[in-house]
């Protein structure tokens, strides 16, 4: 059967040890709970797990984040049309107005998916997960990890601990629920349910693939991040730090336990997540000047010696043209990405 149940979706995934944490059946799990429909097809070595949310007048809308999965090399050109068959029948089923995907491919990779010539294909406008990001090399030793930082960040590295910052693992949500919504106040961004957070701890922790972190001074929390792993990669997903004891740079000493720990458990690169969607040139050149958006996180981010990388654009296969216009209008409109 092309379409796979969790457990089949896992065991196909044992041929790819390095998929993106969003491609895991986890993930998959995760997103199924809030508002969301995981659907995992695979033909072969080839596979995608297809997410659907839905919309009005029970039309969906279909997402594949950072897949499909394809062997290396040029798959079968035959194999590629029965998956993307699979595909299309799939998103047609759930009545889907347009299916996006946001391959795990960094702008300049020679390896992407290849589309049927009968997809009614359009570049997207819209990216559900971050544009651009900076990539910390996990390789060499903890030293020339730590040494690669900026010298501003290696010393508040160090002045947390002499202003006795703690840094260990906890599985206090509520606490850690707390400071995200402290962050959320303070820099208006949305945050998510607890139930989501609690949710997401339970389904990847216990098989490893994901840590709390608690920045404490005297017992207090400072700050939190939730990272994760999938084989060689490290994802720096949510975090947030509280208004108390600014001065005591918690975040420095959090982040860099949270890259020990990705190095630990054998990853070779650290994803930081998201920084403001410009070209490299642009960031370098006005990050000492901004301090709207994203600039302030870009700077804190950037100390720690990550490597700027845009991801190749998102395609829509569009299913109704006209719904697809007013998706895009409503979604402009209410600041959505």
């Amino acid at each position: 059967m092309p379409e796979l149940t969790f457990d089949e979706w896992n065991r196909f995934l044992e041929r790819y040890p390095d998929v993106h944490i969003l491609q895991t059946g986890e993930w998959g799990e995760l997103k199924s709970a809030f508002g969301w429909t995981a659907t995992r097809v695979a033909v072969d070595s080839v596979g995608a797990q297809i997410l659907f949310r839905r919309l009005p007048l029970g039309l969906t809308f279909a997402y594949i984040p950072k897949g499909p999965l394809l062997p290396e090399g040029n798959p079968d050109p035959a194999l590629l049309d029965r998956f993307w068959s699979e595909v299309d029948h799939a998103c047609r089923a759930r009545r889907a107005i347009f299916l996006k995907v946001e391959p795990d491919a960094w702008t300049g990779a020679a390896h992407r998916p290849v589309f049927p010539a009968s997809f009614d294909l359009v570049t997207s406008p819209q990216h559900v997960q971050p544009a651009c990001t900076l990539v910390i090399d996990l390789l060499g030793s903890e030293e020339e990890i730590f040494e690669r930082m900026k010298p501003k960040t290696r010393y508040n590295i160090r002045l947390a601990g002499r202003k006795n910052v703690v840094v260990r693992a906890t599985d206090d949500l509520q606490s850690f629920y707390h400071v995200m919504q402290v962050t959320s106040h303070r820099m208006e961004f949305h945050v998510h349910s607890f139930e989501y957070y609690r949710r997401a701890y339970e389904l990847f922790h216990p098989k490893g693939m994901c840590e709390l972190l608690v920045a404490e001074f005297e017992g207090k929390p400072l700050a939190n991040v939730m990272v994760f792993a999938k084989g060689k990669q490290a994802y720096y997903l949510y975090g947030a730090s509280s208004d108390e004891e600014r001065n005591r740079k918690p975040t420095y000493p959090l982040q860099w336990e949270a890259i020990r720990w990705a190095k630990q458990r054998g990853c070779s690169e650290y994803d930081m997540w998201g920084v403001p969607n410009e070209d490299e040139a642009t960031l370098e050149a006005d990050t000492e000047e901004r301090e709207d958006g994203l600039w302030g996180v870009y700077r804190f981010k950037k100390g720690f010696g990550g490597e700027f990388r845009r991801a190749v654009p998102p395609v829509d296969c569009v299913y109704n043209r006209a719904l697809y216009r007013l998706y895009l209008w409503r979604s402009a409109a209410s600041g959505q990405d």
